[in-house]
């Protein structure tokens, strides 16, 4: 979405009030998690639904098969 907004990393972090080495790791999808207002200040300033910019992606560690993490 970046790309097709023409915008870089660096502005983004700026609009959305973020830090820039956060937009890089969301970017590489090295988060397990986001807060719903970044989600949201990053769709408005791309001008998109979460759907756009999410994927999910099932965990198979070794320890999803219950989903508590724990053992």
């Amino acid at each position: 979405m970046l790309a097709r907004r023409k915008m870089r990393s660096k502005e983004l972090a700026q609009r959305i009030g973020i830090a820039e080495p956060n937009v890089s790791l969301l970017k590489s999808g090295k988060v397990k998690g986001i807060r719903f207002d970044t989600l949201a200040r990053i769709c408005e300033a791309l001008d998109c639904q979460p759907g756009d910019i999410l994927e999910y992606r099932p965990d198979h560690g070794p320890d999803a098969e219950d989903g508590s993490g724990e053992g």
